[in-house]
């Protein structure tokens, strides 16, 4: 069974989303650890989606958590350097599931996004 999982989400790895990623301010100055809030529309629910973006988190080292908003769209928090979050954010462009189809990412850094030790997966 486990090959199934492997070979589905191996798939995506050839699979590129089109979509922007629009930043709504720049990093925050003055820290070696950034975080910040995303919001990534497009066909991302029932996807796996928050699987594959843990996933892609783990590889990483990126903290924090991913879930499903009621209106469609996915929510992410997420903690790490400046270029673990670039790379976690060109993860979650790209659409890190093979059926995922991305629109857009909004990001936004929030120093006030709570401080996690791992990534999780809510909902």
């Amino acid at each position: 069974m486990s090959s199934l999982f492997k070979d589905f989400f191996n798939k995506g790895k050839d699979n590129e989303s089109s979509g922007e990623v629009i930043y709504t301010n720049d990093p925050l100055e003055g820290t070696d650890t950034q975080k910040l809030r995303a919001e990534i529309s497009g066909r991302v629910q029932g996807v796996g989606f928050r699987f594959t973006t843990k996933q892609a988190a783990d590889e990483l080292g990126v903290t924090g958590i991913v879930r499903n908003e009621s209106d469609g769209t996915v929510y992410v928090e997420a903690q790490g350097s400046e270029e673990q979050l670039s790379r976690f954010v060109e993860a979650l462009r790209k659409g890190p599931s093979p059926s995922a189809n991305v629109d857009k990412v909004v990001v936004t850094y929030d120093e006030n996004v709570e401080e996690k030790t791992n990534f999780s997966q809510a909902n």
